[in-house]
C-alpha cells in the first residue's frame, strides 16, 4: 500500500512542479521565459569559471580510485557496515557519493545489475544515491566559482549530511522491505 502511494507521487511530482512554476510566475507578473534565458547565460558564465576546479576534482577521484585506496578503505570498515546492516557491496558506493556524481551512478548501475532493482543492495543503493550528495563536487564548484579559499565548516557539515543519508537509507530500507 505504501509502495503504491509513493509511486503514484512519483509520477506526478515532476509534471506538476513544471506546470506549477510558470503558472505561479505568471500571477507574480514574472517573464518566466526571459528569466530563464538570463539565469541559463549566468550558469554558463559561471560553467567557464569552474572548469579548472572540476578537472582537479576528477583528477582526485580517478587517483584515488586506481590507487586501491578506495577498496582498501572498504576493507578495513566492512565490520562495522555488517554491524549496522550494510552490505560491503555498497561501500564503494558510499566512498564514491560524496566525490562523483557520475561515478557513484555507474557503481548503482553496477549493482542493480548485478543483484536486480528489486534486491535490497539494488534499493539501499537507490535509496542512498537520493539521499547523499556530491559534496566534494559542489564544494569545488561553488566555493570555486566565487573564489572561497576557505571552507570553515562546510565540508564537516556536509561530510556528516552524506553519513546521516548513508546510515538513513540502510534503516529505512529495512523498515520498509524488510
Amino acid at each position: 500500500m505504501f509502495q503504491n502511494i509513493i509511486n503514484g507521487i512519483s509520477v506526478l511530482a515532476i509534471p506538476l512542479i513544471l506546470l506549477f512554476i510558470p503558472i505561479y510566475g505568471y500571477f507574480k507578473k514574472v517573464k518566466v521565459y526571459e528569466v530563464f534565458t538570463e539565469g541559463a547565460k549566468e550558469g554558463f558564465e559561471v560553467a567557464i569559471k569552474i572548469i579548472p576546479f572540476l578537472v582537479a576534482i576528477f583528477l582526485a577521484i580517478s587517483v584515488f580510485r586506481s590507487s586501491g585506496a578506495m577498496d582498501f578503505l572498504a576493507w578495513i570498515l566492512a565490520p562495522i557496515t555488517n554491524f549496522i546492516g550494510m552490505p560491503g557491496e555498497l561501500l564503494p558506493l558510499a566512498f564514491m557519493r560524496p566525490l562523483s556524481g557520475s561515478g557513484a551512478l555507474g557503481i548503482v548501475s553496477n549493482l542493480v545489475t548485478t543483484y536486480g532493482p528489486d534486491s535490497m543492495i539494488g534499493r539501499m543503493a537507490s535509496v542512498m544515491m537520493g539521499s547523499t550528495e556530491t559534496t566534494f563536487y559542489i564544494l569545488a564548484v561553488y566555493f570555486g566559482s566565487i573564489s572561497v579559499r576557505k571552507t570553515r565548516h562546510a565540508l564537516p557539515a556536509a561530510l556528516t549530511a552524506d553519513l546521516a543519508g548513508i546510515i538513513s537509507s540502510v534503516i529505512i530500507c529495512h523498515i520498509i522491505f524488510d
